[in-house]
């Protein structure tokens, strides 16, 4: 690292739990942000901000006005351009020491397998269970990590899957294939700093991974109630039938 580089990341080097060497591994690593909406925004925003080498960014929407209540890392003038774009203007500000990969378009299934393949750790930041579905598989498929977060109205959750790890569940073990009709903010709506704050978490738990300190919530399922502003903790466990994970698919 250069001497930029040492004082631009110097409050987190302090940490021992990051060190040198920790700040080392992140500037070597790569991470996949799919969707760069409410959730998407701080994880980016934060990721940068660490060091984190190389961010691939995915989302083939542009900044609608009604996104500007949470999705903080886009702006007014941000209004009808792509949100990679404007992710990629915002991000290039904040730390030009990084490199950024932007994917424009939906990601079908092989351009999602390769994006996954190319980096070290997933963040799933979209809001939409075929989505996360898709994802989750080829995390599975590619034996990458994966960091899942959701909210909508006052309610947020987030969890970590990581099938390097043999106990750990995946995505589908969690879910299966879906419950209640879907929802998304638009139609149910959603307060800006819960998502800011599930979008945080994220982006914590994937410098955990990527600089390997610290417990990972994996087996482990966080929900948040904006309301009360009470958290809970639920134990998930790997279900050995699951059709995405399972043994027989593994």
């Amino acid at each position: 690292m250069n001497d930029q580089e040492l004082l631009r990341y110097s409050r987190q080097i302090l940490l021992q739990h990051v060190d040198i060497e920790g700040q080392l591994r992140l500037k070597n690593s790569r991470a996949l942000i799919v969707g760069l909406g409410g959730l998407g925004s701080p994880v980016a925003l934060y990721l940068a901000a660490a060091g984190v080498g190389e961010l691939h960014l995915a989302d083939f929407d542009t900044v609608d006005l009604t996104n500007l209540q949470r999705q903080i890392i886009h702006d007014t003038d941000s209004v009808g351009v792509s949100k990679v774009d404007s992710a990629i203007r915002r991000l290039s500000a904040i730390n030009p020491e990084i490199q950024l990969v932007a994917h424009r378009s939906a990601l079908d299934a092989d351009s999602l397998a390769a994006a996954v393949a190319a980096v070290d750790v997933v963040l799933d930041c979209s809001d939409n269970f075929s989505t996360r579905e898709a994802v989750n598989a080829a995390c599975v498929a590619a034996g990458k990590p994966l960091v899942s977060g959701a909210a909508i109205r006052l309610e947020g959750q987030l969890s970590v899957f990581d099938p390097r790890r043999a106990e750990s569940p995946c995505y589908h073990c969690l879910y299966g294939h879906g419950s209640e009709a879907e929802l998304t903010c638009s139609e149910a709506g959603v307060i800006g700093p819960l998502v800011g704050l599930v979008g945080s978490l994220q982006a914590l738990e994937a410098l955990k991974l990527l600089a390997g300190f610290g417990e990972p919530l994996v087996g482990r399922l966080l929900l948040i109630d904006a309301l009360t502003t009470r958290f809970r903790e639920l134990r998930v466990k790997r279900d050995p039938g699951c059709s995405v994970c399972g043994s027989q698919h593994g």
